[in-house]
């Protein structure tokens, strides 16, 4: 085969160049411009001439009956919760996250219980032996699994030892960035090799009906590597997230056409494996310190789980010309806002105080309902004064100081009172929800009302203790 005229292709977006350039004019990334050979030719010899004929394809209606995908349920109820439902028949799946995290685990454990259920289940390594996926699956008790292993990183070997017999339902690939395709004169895990194998690996899904779990490396920022192309080709992208320090792990959704994209999957890696945890707010609540001040407990809500999560600032006058702004599971530019709503409406002066934030446990929390929560924790930690140990705190905060509603009240106020908690300070246009769910409403209209009660509560216990 000919040799094609080089190119040079961003690693970080897979954007085309003539020539090579320090900066990439597309996505900005510094130093990630790399020489390659050309695009690989049309597949089958296929022509130009013969593609531009085409074939009329049948139009249809709106109307009509829209059933349901049929899915494959792999018995593991958090990973079926995150996909939406199980696995889509001929579905593309990418899953990211740092080395070491539990990705070869959770997927060899879902692969075992499929493959027990009577499907026929194949698990292609090219980062790892055969023998070394064994030895895992052993450990794991998963042995007796009839999982089918294969070592191999050419897509075409891959392919065709897929092709020899019945397709298989699951198939894992481990890991997407050493695949490589003779197409393609690229070294594995460049964008144009990437995306050919994963091009390929969609096109068998795609007529075969098998669900394909593709693996993927990240980067330091925590972004799936590669380039961005294959995350709009396959059909769900998905995250494992977890600190190396803590047991849990959080299986969440980026990425999915066919279920909701803000479901989480909570896990506990033991020497087992990975078990399911399903009721994850007694877990991040589990060593709650009482009487503690600058703690908050925040209802929140995870796609359509409620989650009940610690949150813990720590205000102190800081030493510094510039004070310190840290934080740790939450967006640093909310709590940024958070603070100068606090000195701005609410005359409360932290200008000169070092701020430290963080969400116990090592939980990410993306959602402005934990605005209130945290705004709630700044305060008692800077008045030095506990929090009532029974009460939980949600709400969105406006710039203009007012408490503004969220959504789904319900939910978050069932599961506080499922766990014992009494009181519920919130947005006026939820107090009927807390009813319901038989707590007490402190409807918070405005943040500087929630400082004034915080600090009425401050002077009764000084007042107490004297």
């Amino acid at each position: 085969m000919a040799r094609g005229r080089p190119v040079f292709v961003c690693q970080a977006c897979g954007a085309v160049h003539n020539r090579w350039s320090g900066k990439c004019d597309a996505c900005g990334a510094w130093n990630s411009i790399v020489e390659e050979a050309s695009s690989a030719p049309l597949p089958g010899g296929t022509s130009a001439r013969a593609l531009g004929r085409g074939r009329v394809v049948a139009l249809e209606s709106l109307s009509g009956s829209a059933d349901e995908a049929p899915r494959l349920v792999s018995g593991m109820a958090e990973l079926d919760r995150v996909t939406g439902g199980g696995f889509v028949f001929g579905s593309v799946l990418l899953l990211g996250g740092d080395p070491g995290i539990g990705k070869s685990t959770l997927l060899i454990q879902a692969s075992a219980m499929l493959a027990r259920s009577g499907h026929r289940v194949v698990y292609v390594s090219g980062e790892e032996a055969a023998a070394q996926v064994r030895l895992r699956a052993q450990r794991l008790g998963l042995g007796d699994a009839p999982v089918a292993l294969a070592a191999e990183t050419c897509v075409e070997d891959i392919l065709a030892t897929l092709k020899q017999s019945e397709p298989p339902r699951f198939v894992v690939i481990d890991s997407i960035q050493t695949l490589w395709t003779a197409q393609v004169e690229s070294a594995p895990g460049t964008v144009t090799q990437v995306r050919a194998s994963a091009q390929a690996m969609i096109r068998y899904a795609k007529t075969t009906g098998a669900c394909i779990v593709l693996v993927g490396h990240v980067t330091k920022d925590g972004q799936i590597a590669g380039p961005r192309v294959v995350e709009h080709m396959v059909d769900a992208v998905l995250s494992f997230e977890g600190d190396s320090g803590r047991d849990f792990r959080i299986l969440r959704a980026q990425k999915n056409r066919f279920g909701p994209t803000d479901e989480i999957g909570v896990f506990a890696m033991t020497g087992d494996g990975l078990e399911e945890v399903h009721n994850p707010s007694a877990l991040f609540l589990g060593d709650r310190e009482p009487d503690a001040p600058g703690t908050a407990v925040l209802a929140g809500l995870e796609g359509s789980r409620p989650l009940l999560v610690e949150i813990q600032a720590l205000v102190v006058p800081s030493t510094l010309g510039t004070p310190r702004r840290a934080v740790v599971g939450w967006e640093g530019s909310r709590l940024a806002m958070v603070l100068a709503v606090l000195e701005a409406r609410c005359g409360v002066r932290l200008g000169s105080h070092d701020v430290h934030l963080a969400v116990a446990g090592g939980l990410r929390v993306q959602e402005p309902a934990a605005d209130l929560a945290v705004a709630a924790a700044l305060v008692s930690s800077l008045l030095g004064s506990p929090l009532p140990l029974d009460a939980v705190f949600f709400g969105e905060i406006g710039l203009t100081g007012a408490v503004r509603p969220v959504a789904h009240p319900g939910p978050r106020l069932r599961e506080a009172a499922r766990l014992g908690f009494k009181r519920a300070a919130l947005p006026p246009a939820a107090a009927e929800a807390a009813e319901e769910a038989g707590l007490t409403a402190l409807s918070v209209p405005t943040l500087d009302a929630l400082v004034a009660r915080l600090a009425a509560r401050a002077d009764q216990t000084r007042m107490k203790e004297a």
